[in-house]
């Protein structure tokens, strides 16, 4: 597939991209590029090929929720410039 210079202008004008007259000629070429590319997708051969798991057909796996490194309550209040039982202790910012 090969663009011509309006359809390259109005892709651009789609997109929003500001091109000066000049440069149209060099997007296009890029653009035909692109295409070929994508053209090129269209011969693989794909017969057998399961297609790929999406989101919304999938669960996702959820460990197990344990914890893993907890129960160090005392070492970690022992840092705190003040504390009340197994609290931190912070001024009071709103009145």
């Amino acid at each position: 597939m090969s663009l011509d210079l309006a359809t390259t202008r109005r892709i651009a004008k789609l997109a929003r991209i500001g091109l000066e007259d000049a440069e149209l000629e060099t997007v296009r070429q890029k653009l035909d590029g692109i295409l070929g590319w994508v053209d090129q997708l269209s011969e693989v051969d794909v017969e057998g090929v399961p297609p790929m798991v999406g989101t919304e057909t999938e669960a996702l796996r959820q460990r197990e929720d344990v914890v893993t490194d907890g129960n160090c309550r005392d070492a970690i209040l022992s840092c705190a410039p003040e504390k009340s039982g197994p609290f931190y202790t912070v001024p009071k910012v709103v009145e």
